[in-house]
């Protein structure tokens, strides 16, 4: 049984010898495109992070019987296609929803608190050459008593939820696949959550239904206080909408882990007026390296499920 890693850089050289154990195993450390049928001709499980896997590809790899998706995300396979051509897609559940939702308080503290502007304070030497012991440039807000709304109640958002509760926060969630469920909080419009949340972190898949969902109408119904996280994928915000809400002051901040294009390569997000109201990050919010050895676990699994 031959077994590729398209895109084993994704690991962050964490240990991998357990799936190398399951059978001939050969990994890359990236895979452009036009690679992908070379390099998986004669293999029987390909695992893939962001490669992706359309139907003519599939179609071209006459072995192939398993895609091992090294991610929770499934949209860089063709699902469709791979039913088709009887090829069983498996996914990794849950293995950074700890990483992920820690990232999510993280983040809205850091623009609460507008750590990185502070920080900054310090390290230029402005600190060091201040007259007064405090400074007060930028004000300061904390979690306790805000009201936390959460676009997705799954694995993470539920996380997300129990942790911003710890912290004091009113939670309340929206639904994005329409379907309301027993929850501890109370589901809301989108339109309700938006207009009363001080905070709103997005933890949904990128589907027809949450593809921009959150543009410029959506930003004007928010708090001027209010911050916006996005730690799920970038087509759900819309970023030239979203850098205009920053540069109009229409909302207090955001933070950003994923985006339309990554890398991202030229975004009116790179040339906000005042760069402080952006805490972005390159789409590592997941990858503690508890969670990716979690994913490796979850690999391994899957590849010892199938060929039982």
């Amino acid at each position: 049984m031959k077994i590729v890693f398209l895109d084993e850089y994704s690991i962050c050289n964490r240990d991998i010898s357990n799936i190398k154990s399951l059978g001939e195993y050969v990994g890359y450390e990236t895979t452009l495109p036009e690679q992908v049928v070379e390099r998986c001709y004669d293999a029987d499980i390909v695992i893939t992070n962001k490669v992706v896997l359309d139907a003519n590809t599939i179609a071209s790899l006459p072995k192939l019987k398993l895609i091992c998706i090294a991610a929770t995300g499934m949209n860089n396979v063709d699902l469709v296609a791979a039913t088709e051509q009887c090829v069983e897609v498996k996914n990794a559940v849950g293995y950074s929803t700890y990483a992920v939702a820690e990232t999510t308080i993280g983040s809205a503290l850091s623009l609460l608190r507008e750590v990185t502007y502070y920080d900054n304070f310090f390290k230029s030497g402005k600190y060091a050459s201040a007259e007064r012991i405090f400074n007060f440039d930028r004000p300061t807000a904390q979690l306790r008593g805000k009201r936390w709304g959460i676009i997705g109640m799954g694995n993470i958002g539920r996380e997300v939820a129990r942790l911003a509760e710890a912290f004091g926060c009113e939670v309340s969630y929206y639904s994005t696949s329409g379907v309301t469920r027993d929850e501890l909080y109370p589901a809301l419009s989108l339109n309700e959550l938006l207009s009363s949340s001080d905070i709103i972190s997005i933890h949904c898949p990128l589907t027809n239904r949450t593809a921009n969902l959150i543009a410029q109408k959506e930003l004007s119904q928010m708090k001027s206080s209010a911050i916006l996280i996005n730690v799920a994928r970038g087509g759900i915000v819309n970023e030239q909408d979203l850098a205009e809400a920053l540069n109009n002051k229409t909302i207090r901040g955001a933070a950003l882990d994923v985006f339309t294009s990554e890398p991202l390569r030229e975004s009116p997000l790179y040339n906000l007026q005042d760069p402080y109201r952006l805490l972005a990050s390159p789409h590592n919010a997941w990858s503690s390296v508890e969670a990716i050895d979690r994913l490796v676990e979850c690999i391994t699994n899957n590849i010892k499920e199938f060929v039982k």
